[in-house]
């Protein structure tokens, strides 16, 4: 389990494979890269992520802000017009900022330095799913996200010591509320659920046992922190996992993490993120033991995962179905394209079956297949359009829906969100463009990684056939055309 993989298998698709998995694919040049680089000192390249500068800047208002909190406060002694309007300019306000967050957050997986760091934050987001319907604070969904930045490929009892104490954790499983004489049990079971050990590996009894230990664990509003309050804990004894003693909420989450459990639970989620396959129990005990010896941290992990043979096996690359975020981000660049505006990308992504930071529940997105449903599909193909051409018209409908009073906003909206399209001078050469098969292969290379099938190749063919002399708008319409191809929709 985990040998190593050979330099000898080392090609092209191999390398475009890391791309893909542990970033967000790129350019047939930047797999050029990697293959010269060679699988080590490839992985490292990702992995290793800390070493490269970022100075990516936060958003203006990414910062704790007492004074809109006392605001909050005061609007319950106001007039009911008043309050109304209050609450109505916050609204807007929140839909700005997330606005913003959003975008942010999308250019930094565009055209950020450190790739990894993002895919991971992008897991952990999935994993601790987390929505601002109901933190209703962007400055919390920000912070969280920071988090999960920070912490991204470190220790696992910190990552859980950290996001039980996170605002919008409190929040979101109402954690912020629990207290000795009524223990909310929301967060310790989830933690054990869906977090860290997965069903059938722990009692309900563990369950209202730790959350009794996470009591005091909560939020003081003002400052916009976690507040850990003595006075409401639960000081008695309690029993959880088999283990006994006045256990607080460090003790519950460093129990749960010593779990045999825990390793191969984390570690499996992992690897069906990265790979899109399911795991053999051998190769989990592997990729458990290598997390154990490396002090139950991420980064030792993820570079096994990715040197390993079992990663780049036939039935794992190219057998993963793409994201909406992972469609929208590696369109981009594949295409050579300026991110989409805010309100575009947002459009494109909840058109598609995910808005970031506002998962379907607390289980996060299903994932796999399930972005792909019949009419998913058809948006994928009209939104490469939009992509490709600049035309953001297909958008209109996520703003105006079944109502015709909308049409002006809409409008409003698509102002807002232009799109510059496709140069195809930035994505092929003269040569690649001078025959008809260099051209497909061209195709092939920069989006597939991968050849067509038959069938879709003849399809391509008959298209470009069709047109005679090919001109800029025949090569965007076999762009569109492979990305309307179910293999575009595998990474």
């Amino acid at each position: 389990m985990l040998a190593p993989i050979t330099a000898k298998r080392w090609d092209f698709k191999a390398a475009a494979h890391l791309l893909n998995r542990a970033g967000f694919g790129g350019t047939p040049a930047e797999i050029e890269r990697l293959i010269g680089l060679g699988p080590e000192a490839a992985v490292a390249s990702f992995v290793d992520f800390e070493k490269i500068p970022d100075d990516t800047k936060d958003p203006e208002w990414a910062r704790p802000d007492p004074e809109r909190q006392r605001e909050l406060v005061q609007a319950r002694t106001m007039a009911e017009e008043q309050r109304r309007m209050l609450q109505q300019q916050r609204q807007r306000e929140d839909r700005e900022r997330m606005l913003e967050l959003r975008g942010w957050w999308l250019r930094r997986m565009v055209s950020g330095p450190r790739p990894l760091q993002e895919k991971m934050t992008l897991f952990w987001h999935g994993h601790f799913a987390t929505s601002m319907e109901k933190v209703r604070e962007p400055y919390y969904m920000w912070r969280q996200n920071e988090l999960f930045r920070r912490l991204a490929t470190g220790s696992w009892q910190q990552m859980l010591i950290e996001v039980a104490q996170d605002p919008a954790m409190l929040i979101w499983l109402d954690q912020a509320q629990s207290r000795k004489d009524h223990p909310n049990e929301n967060f310790a079971r989830e933690v054990m659920e869906l977090f860290a050990l997965g069903e059938g590996h722990y009692t309900e009894k563990d369950i209202t046992e730790s959350a009794r230990a996470l009591t005091g664990w909560s939020l003081d509003r003002e400052t916009q922190r976690f507040a850990d309050r003595p006075r409401i804990h639960d000081e008695g004894s309690k029993t959880i996992l088999g283990q006994t003693g006045n256990f607080d909420g460090r003790d519950v989450l460093r129990i749960i993490v010593e779990q045999p459990q825990a390793a191969k639970f984390i570690t499996a989620k992992l690897w069906n993120f990265f790979a899109g396959s399911s795991l053999s129990p051998e190769l989990n005990d592997a990729l458990a033991k290598v997390f154990r010896d490396g002090g139950d941290n991420f980064k030792p992990v993820l570079r096994a995962m990715f040197l390993s043979e079992e990663f780049y096996a036939p039935d794992v690359i190219r057998s993963q179905v793409k994201s909406p975020v992972q469609w929208l981000v590696m369109g981009v660049r594949q295409l050579g394209l300026e991110l989409p505006p805010p309100l575009a990308c947002s459009a494109l992504t909840r058109s598609l079956g995910q808005e970031l930071f506002q998962p379907p529940n607390v289980k996060g997105w299903d994932g796999g297949l399930a972005w792909i449903t019949t009419n998913n599909l058809l948006t994928r193909y009209n939104d490469s359009a939009t992509l490709v051409f600049g035309d953001p018209k297909a958008l209109q409908g996520a703003f105006q829906g079944n109502n015709k009073n909308l049409t002006r906003i809409a409008e409003r909206r698509l102002e807002r969100m232009r799109l510059t399209g496709v140069n195809p001078d930035k994505l092929f050469t003269a040569e690649q463009l001078g025959t008809r098969e260099k051209f497909i292969a061209a195709l092939e290379r920069r989006f597939l990684q991968a050849e067509l099938k038959p069938a879709q190749r003849k399809a391509l063919h008959e298209f470009l056939d069709a047109r005679g002399e090919s001109d800029s708008d025949d090569i965007l319409g076999a762009v569109r055309l492979v990305m309307c191809t179910p293999d575009y929709q595998l990474t």
